[in-house]
């Protein structure tokens, strides 16, 4: 039986305001809450909400077959608590079903980790502390910010106590090698390595409402027909895929939500497919 892990990754920076010269050393607040609070509230209505909503009615409607995980930066869920907090309310009714994980990853969606190791472990401890807080989980599997990994950074984040990491499949790194096995970290084996299917994510994410894509358009069976002829030794075909792709950066009039929701469907009820989290 082959594995389908689904996972969303959230991520909302604090945007500033106009900084004027003559605003140096009068006035020492720099964000622009107006901006912050409309793009928040613009892709709330669009894109968090109506896809948790889903999410919601898939794990109620499958019971307990449909999973997904969810890596939510701290700067989001800042926003979120401040501009939309009916998204917390709906991140929090996910949790209770069981059927959601959500990962660790630095707080701030920083480059910590490849500078300055005393700093990324403060960013990934206050990242897990407010999905405690929120959540009352413990995150057991990391992802970086922009999925950065290296054998040192897997490393380090094995020491930090997690089971896994998820990173790219970048062919130019993987070579002949498929990204649909768990792989392990070379320095410390104990730690998993999940790789990106980057070519099944990107017709989701990018490619679905492109009208000059040779697969448009792009239907649950097609999507089900590609799985049933991957490689039947492969173990896992990762699906990570941004959050804002459903409903945001594509519209909810291009039939996204309805191939979620039917692509949902025909994994959990495959003979030969089923949904698990990292």
């Amino acid at each position: 039986m082959k594995t389908v892990c689904l996972f969303f990754q959230i991520h909302q920076p604090f945007r500033h305001r106009r900084y004027r010269f003559f605003d140096i050393g009068n006035d020492h607040y720099y964000y622009d809450d107006y901006t912050n609070e409309s793009i928040m509230r613009k892709i709330a209505l669009k894109s968090y909400l109506p896809t948790n909503k889903l999410l919601l009615k898939l794990a109620n409607q499958l019971e307990g077959r449909f999973k997904v995980a969810f890596s939510i930066t701290g700067l989001a869920l800042e926003q979120f608590t401040l501009y939309a907090p009916e998204v917390i309310g709906s991140f929090q009714e996910l949790a209770k079903t069981g059927c959601v994980e959500f990962l660790s990853e630095t707080y701030s969606h920083s480059l910590s980790s490849l500078k300055d190791k005393t700093i990324f472990e403060e960013q990934v401890k206050l990242h897990d502390e407010i999905i405690f807080e929120l959540f009352g989980l413990k995150p057991r599997v990391f992802r970086n910010t922009e999925m950065i990994y290296s054998d040192a950074i897997g490393a380090q984040v094995a020491e930090m106590g997690f089971d896994a990491i998820l990173t790219e499949g970048a062919e130019h790194v993987l070579g002949w090698k498929s990204p649909n096995y768990v792989y392990v970290n070379s320095l410390n084996p104990r730690l998993k390595v999940l790789m990106r299917n980057f070519k099944l994510s990107d017709n989701i994410t990018f490619r679905f409402s492109n009208t000059n894509w040779a697969d448009y358009p792009l239907t649950a069976e097609k999507f089900i027909n590609w799985l049933e002829k991957a490689n039947p030794k492969d173990e896992v075909v990762n699906l990570f895929l941004s959050c804002e792709s459903f409903g945001d950066r594509q519209s909810k009039e291009t039939g996204i939500f309805d191939f979620l929701e039917s692509l949902s469907v025909k994994i959990a009820n495959h003979p030969a497919l089923r949904f698990a989290t990292p």
